[in-house]
């Protein structure tokens, strides 16, 4: 994970895409998804510093992305940091 910040307009564009691929996601849904496919954020806490987003909205986020799209890996029971990552058979992502 690299943690710097993707290229604002590419991000908001591959987020916007992805969004008409899957309507049921909402924006920091499919923003949590391309940061994930571009190596940026890969857990729910570097996502909401990266992004500036409260972490307790990212978790209600990622509770509600439907299976197909993401796998939680591991929780901090303290913090409750989520870690995830692209289920195997999941639906496609692409960030070209």
């Amino acid at each position: 994970m690299t943690g710097n910040p993707p290229d604002p307009d590419r991000f908001m564009a591959l987020t916007a895409r992805l969004q008409q691929q899957d309507p049921r996601l909402s924006g920091i849904q499919a923003g949590m998804l391309i940061a994930l496919e571009l190596d940026v954020a890969r857990d729910s806490r570097s996502f909401s510093r990266l992004f500036g987003i409260e972490h307790s909205i990212v978790l209600r986020e990622l509770t509600d992305i439907p299976g197909a799209w993401l796998q939680v890996t591991s929780k901090d029971e303290r913090t409750l940091r989520t870690f995830y990552r692209r289920p195997d058979d999941g639906a496609a992502v692409t960030v070209e």
